[in-house]
This record gives structure tokens, sequence and C-alpha cells, in this order.
């Protein structure tokens, strides 16, 4: 019983300082984000193109792959079961559109980049590069989090949507190789009908909400506590479990609001 009271205890106290640090990134995000612009709005940039444009070849690949192999198994079922393979535009919403690609697309901008944010954050507190921005008088959420957090929320859904278009067309390419009697008009159908004005709403949310507490998280886990480069890893190792978590959390979140609306 003590062990589980102090897991629960430290994980209470990990949501509460996330969630303080996560009010505090809001704040400075609202109330200086023209400020500096000449110096901050590039670096957004820059992190969009770090986070979307070059993690863009691997979104296309998995995004090749979950549409075959999603495909390939939904005909083969299909068959199995002798029933008629005009499912296959809804098969794919449901679990495409829905959960798979931003589930795919987080994970991978955890693996990439979300790691890198704890170890270049983290080694610049190590060697007191961010004391000494604040000993210039320039804010280090301001210069160092807020351009993270908002070009990880941009690029996590741009990268989303780019996986699912992938992902639908090579799956009606497996399905043609496959002599599936569904022609394209008949597929893209079965689509359009499926996907209702919800799905692009909390496709959105979802995707942007996922981007925003990786970059919380790992931003958190890099400046919070000052310490030596050897505890970098810890903290990398940490971040990413926090994730991991807060992820699933979230999409379990989003699949109650998809079953209450």
């Amino acid at each position: 019983m003590a062990v589980a009271g102090r897991i629960i205890l430290g994980a209470l106290g990990t949501v509460h300082a996330l969630g303080a640090f996560l009010l505090i990134t809001v704040g400075v995000i609202l109330t200086k984000f023209n400020t500096a612009r000449s110096v901050i709005h590039p670096m957004i940039r820059a992190q969009i193109a770090r986070t979307g444009l070059k993690l863009l070849p691997m979104v296309v690949f998995l995004a090749v792959a979950l549409g075959l192999v999603v495909i390939g198994q939904t005909v083969f079922i299909l068959h199995q079961y002798g029933a008629p393979s005009n499912y296959l535009g809804i098969v794919m919403v449901s679990v495409v559109v829905r959960e798979l690609g931003p589930l795919l697309a987080a994970s991978l901008v955890l693996a990439r980049i979300g790691t890198a944010n704890v170890v270049e954050l983290g080694t610049a507190r190590a060697l007191g590069e961010v004391e000494a921005l604040e000993a210039l008088g320039i804010d280090p959420i301001h210069f160092l989090v807020a351009p993270r957090v908002i070009g990880m929320a941009l690029a996590i859904f741009a990268l989303t949507v780019y996986l699912i278009l992938f992902a639908l067309l090579s799956g009606y390419l497996f399905a043609f190789l496959q002599n599936v009697p569904l022609s394209p008009s008949d597929y893209f159908d079965q689509l359009a009908l499926s996907l209702l004005w919800q799905d692009f709403v909390l496709l959105a949310l979802k995707t942007i909400s996922f981007g925003a507490l990786i970059a919380t998280v790992t931003c958190y886990e890099g400046l919070a506590k000052p310490a030596p480069l050897s505890r970098v890893s810890g903290a990398t190792a940490r971040a990413v479990g926090e994730c991991v978590v807060g992820i699933v959390l979230l999409d379990a979140f989003f699949i109650i609001i998809y079953l209450v609306i």
C-alpha cells in the first residue's frame, strides 16, 4: 500500500507540475506572441519544418504500409467469412482516420523530435545556457518552449492529414491488386458517407492536442530541474513514458466524445 501510495502521489505531483507548466506556456503564447516576432516567428517556422517536412518521407512510408495492412487484413477477413467487400471505406475511416492515423503521427514525432527536445533543452540547462538567457532578460519559455509547442502542434496536424490521405490511397491500391470488386467511385463514396463533420473537427483538435502535449512534456523534462548531463538520458526516458500515458488518455477522451456525439 505504501508503494502504491507513493506512486499515486508521484503521479499527481507530475500532473500538477505539467499542468502549471502548460498554463504558463499558454499564458506566454497569448501575451507575447507578437513580442520579438522577427525572432520567434522564424523559430516557429523552423520547428514546423523540423517536425513536419523532415518526417514527411517516413510518414508517407508508414501511410502506405498502414493502408496495405488494414485493407489486406480486412479483405482476408471478409473473404474468410464470405462477407461482401463494400465495407472497406467504412473500415478505413473508423480505423485510420479516427485512431491509427493520429496515433502513428504522434508516436513518430515523439520518437524523433520529442526525445531530441529533451536532450537539447536538458543539455542547455546543464551547461547554464538557460540561466544566461534569463540574465539577458530573455524569457526562456517565450524563446525555447513557445515555438516548439506551436510548431509541433501544427506539424502533427499536417503530418496526420498526409498520413491519412496516403493510407486511404494505398488501401484502395491494395484492394485493386487483390481483385476486390470495388470501383474507385464506390470506394470514395463509402469514404465520403462514413466521414462526418465531427471527424474533421475532432481530428484537428486531437492532433493539435497531441502536439501540444508532446512539446509541453518534453520541454518540461528538459528545463524544469537543473541536472548534470549524466541525467539527461533519464529525463528523456521519463518524458517518453509520460507522453505515451498522456497520448493514450487523450485518445480515450476523444473516443468518449465520438461515442457521445
